[in-house]
C-alpha cells in the first residue's frame, strides 16, 4: 500500500496524470489533473485500488480528499469511478456538509449520482465525517479571501455560505473568480 508518491509531471489528460518517480512512470488518475503543471515536482497522495479485473492508482491533493474518498468508497454501490468526479467538481467540505444536511439535490448534482445512491451515501456516512472534515481545510484558510470578499462589500455571513464549495489549495485569484460565481448564483 502506498501512502503517497513525490516526482516530475510528466504527462496529464482528462482524467489522469503520469508522475516519473526514479525513473518509473505512475500512472495516477486524479480528480483535477490540470492543477498539476507539467515538468513540476508534485506529492500525490495515493490509493491502490486492486480488484480482481483492476489494478489502479488513484491521487489526490490533501489527505482530507484520500481521506473522503476512502470513506466515500465503503458505501454500497459507490466505486471509484463515481467518486472522482464528485471530487472533480465538488469541495471536501461541500460534499460533507451535503450528506449531513441531507441534501440529496446537491449530492445529484454529480455524474452518475442519482436519488438511490444519494440516500445510500447520506444513510451511510451522516455524522461519521467530523474526523474527515477536521482534516479538510477550516474556514480560518479562507483569512484572505474572505478579506478581499469583504472590500468588494459582501456581508461576512453571505461570505461563509460559499466557502465550503471552494478549493483551497486554488491560487487566491481562482478562488476570488470561484466565490464570485457561487455568489451571484
Amino acid at each position: 500500500m502506498y501512502s503517497y508518491i513525490s516526482g516530475i509531471v510528466k504527462d496529464q489528460e482528462s482524467n489522469y496524470v503520469v508522475l516519473d518517480n526514479n525513473g518509473i512512470g505512475y500512472h495516477i488518475f486524479v480528480a483535477n489533473p490540470f492543477q498539476y503543471n507539467i515538468n513540476d515536482e508534485a506529492k500525490i497522495y495515493i490509493y491502490d485500488y486492486i480488484r480482481e479485473d483492476e489494478h489502479s492508482l488513484y491521487g489526490f491533493s490533501t489527505k482530507a480528499e484520500k481521506d473522503l474518498f476512502l470513506r466515500l468508497l465503503n458505501v454500497k454501490g459507490v466505486g471509484p469511478k463515481l467518486i472522482m468526479p464528485m471530487l472533480a467538481t465538488g469541495s471536501v467540505n461541500g460534499i460533507i456538509d451535503a450528506i449531513d444536511r441531507e441534501n440529496i439535490l446537491y449530492l445529484k448534482k454529480f455524474p452518475k449520482v442519482g436519488d438511490k445512491v444519494a440516500r445510500q451515501i447520506i444513510l451511510d456516512l451522516k455524522g461519521k465525517l467530523t474526523s474527515v472534515s477536521d482534516n479538510a481545510p477550516s474556514i480560518g484558510g479562507f483569512d484572505e479571501l474572505v478579506s478581499v470578499l469583504e472590500g468588494l462589500g459582501y456581508k461576512t455571513s453571505d461570505i461563509k455560505k460559499v466557502l465550503p464549495n471552494i478549493d483551497n489549495s486554488l491560487k487566491i485569484e481562482d478562488q476570488v473568480k470561484e466565490a464570485l460565481k457561487l455568489m451571484l448564483k
